[in-house]
């Protein structure tokens, strides 16, 4: 029995339609609107999320976020982060 597509197809994450990707100027920080809630995003989050068009998979996110932040953990910490906001409905 063949899996899937989805199980064994690389994942392009990309925002869901409903969620919108913003810069509050107010707060300095960038921001996921959904249709009742705000979430707050600390630190490098938008600039990860900005990257997730539903064309990149993960490794090219990770890569291009290695090359601008040499040094930096983006192989270990970013696709967790993807999956955790993945299994909120975050991301798709």
């Amino acid at each position: 029995m063949t899996a899937p597509l989805a199980d064994t197809a690389p994942w392009r994450p990309v925002l869901p339609p409903a969620v919108l990707l913003r810069h509050d100027p107010v707060r300095g920080a960038e921001l996921l609107v959904l249709p009742e809630r705000v979430v707050v995003l600390h630190g490098s989050a938008g600039s990860v999320l900005r990257l997730c068009d539903g064309v990149r998979e993960v490794a090219a996110i990770v890569a291009e976020l290695a090359a601008r932040h040499p040094g930096a953990p983006v192989a270990g910490e970013v696709p967790a982060f993807l999956d955790r906001l993945r299994a909120q409905g975050l991301l798709r």
